[in-house]
């Protein structure tokens, strides 16, 4: 693989962001807008497929993601999660709920229910599955369906402690607000690479979200501001 990684995402400048966009109306986000945006969905373009490019020698393997929506009083917010430090893959990062599809899986949407409560507790009478997004491709080779669900809020977390150091919320309208989009540009020998980032600062600490995280929420602000 001839693509240099990227070790610190937060110390790639950033190039700008996207201001110029329009944030989606609060009143699109609501429960029952998203359940008709999915059931009846416009024509629309997905913005990033994938991280442009794979590994060449991996076999491509799917997998799914759970995009929560926790229904509260003052929004429906994400769930997201923070990858425990001592991981090999994406240690420390800002990901969705969601894994590889394994055999038993009936399909992606089992496997992203099944992931998340796995590895945070969340159980699947919780949620409602209102439809998916398109597929995004990482650059190593895993295919991964995101799964929508709108969650309602009397839940219990049980975080896995192996895989995850954090379950946290950020309200969907913060992330569907393209003022908070910032683009990076990464140089490096050879050639030169774009990423998306959301940093969401909160209790005077900042949750980092970039990378396949935010390409897919990305897609998700495409979807319904289309």
């Amino acid at each position: 693989m001839s693509r240099a990684p990227i070790l610190n995402p937060k110390l790639v400048p950033v190039s700008g962001t996207d201001a110029h966009l329009p944030p989606v109306p609060l009143e699109a986000l609501q429960p029952q807008a998203l359940r008709q945006r999915f059931a009846a969905p416009p024509a629309w373009q997905v913005e990033l497929p994938g991280d442009g490019g794979r590994i060449a020698e991996r076999t491509p393997a799917a997998a799914a993601v759970l995009v929560p929506l926790v229904l509260r009083a003052e929004g429906p917010q994400v769930l997201l999660t923070r990858r425990t430090a001592h991981l090999r893959d994406h240690a420390g990062q800002i990901s969705f709920p969601g894994g590889r599809v394994e055999p038993e899986d009936a399909n992606v949407v089992a496997t992203a229910l099944r992931e998340t409560e796995e590895e945070i507790g969340l159980a699947r009478r919780h949620i409602e599955v209102i439809g998916r997004l398109p597929v995004y491709t990482t650059v190593t080779a895993f295919e991964v369906t995101p799964v929508v669900g709108l969650v309602d809020a009397d839940f219990r977390l049980k975080l896995d402690d192996f895989e995850v150091a954090e379950a946290f919320e950020v309200p969907l309208q913060f992330l569907m607000t393209p003022s908070h989009h910032q683009r990076h540009l990464f140089s490096y020998e050879g050639g030169q690479r774009q990423f998306l980032s959301m940093p969401w600062p909160h209790g005077g600490d900042e949750y980092f979200i970039w990378g396949a995280t935010a390409a897919m929420l990305r897609n998700f602000y495409r979807f319904l501001s289309a």
